[in-house]
């Protein structure tokens, strides 16, 4: 017969209900920051953010070294940043005059993509908001591999390193023109990753100057079907 300790129950049963609590507010408390303080946070909270992207989800038949995953932190105050931030917005005027182009062969492009595009053409145009002024840009890295799926492994970085900032106290935007960094030689050679060999996405952080609200979700038992 096997003897249970009512007390140790109890407790891990509290601590359980700890966990789940803290995990329900983190997740309904995370936003995504469009406007950031001046003040930059510890580094050691960034060392923290990217432990939890370390520790997130990847493809073990799709990669074969130890240093699958990387990060780059670029500061602000970097010498690098005015390069990035010009290396950034070219890429964004090559995005806007593929969809442009697109769009003339693509009805559904032209009804659906107006308001992409429009943003595209803004960023084009004034650069992108927050580069350079946010206090960090992370980029990270994730090796290729067959099978491909190494933005799969990065989405599941990039969440655990938006929660454990929320988690935190600190601001996160996704900076997703990253990705589209990874065949642009003298970007890679910036932030110290080898050209062609890894995937990226990106990040920015710091302290949050307006958190918006909430955004509107149906209920999960609106959007959720229960199969026989």
């Amino acid at each position: 017969m096997l003897y249970v300790d009512r007390g140790v129950e109890v407790l891990a049963t509290s601590i359980s209900r700890a966990y789940n609590q803290a995990l329900d507010c983190i997740i309904e408390s995370r936003r995504s920051i469009r406007k950031f303080k001046h003040d930059v946070p510890p580094r050691e909270l960034v060392e923290q953010i990217i432990l939890a992207g370390l520790l997130a989800p990847y493809s073990g038949l799709a990669v074969s070294r130890n240093d699958f995953r990387r990060f780059a932190v670029v500061p602000r105050e970097s010498k690098s940043t005015v390069q990035i931030a010009t290396l950034l917005k070219r890429r964004i005027l090559t995005l806007c005059r593929q969809l442009e182009a697109q769009m003339e062969q693509n009805t559904f492009l032209r009804e659906h993509g107006q308001a992409f595009l429009q943003n595209l053409k803004a960023m084009s145009q004034h650069g992108i908001p927050n580069v350079g002024k946010a206090p960090y840009y992370i980029v990270v890295a994730e090796q290729k591999g067959i099978p491909p799926v190494e933005q799969r492994s990065l989405a599941h970085c990039m969440q655990n390193m938006w929660l454990k900032a929320t988690a935190l106290g600190l601001g996160f935007q996704l900076l997703s023109i990253t990705a589209q960094m990874s065949e642009n030689r003298k970007f890679c050679n910036l932030v110290d990753i080898p050209f062609g060999q890894f995937a990226l996405d990106g990040c920015l952080i710091g302290y949050a100057d307006i958190i918006p609200p909430p955004s509107k979700r149906p209920r999960a038992d609106e959007v959720t079907r229960w199969i026989d």
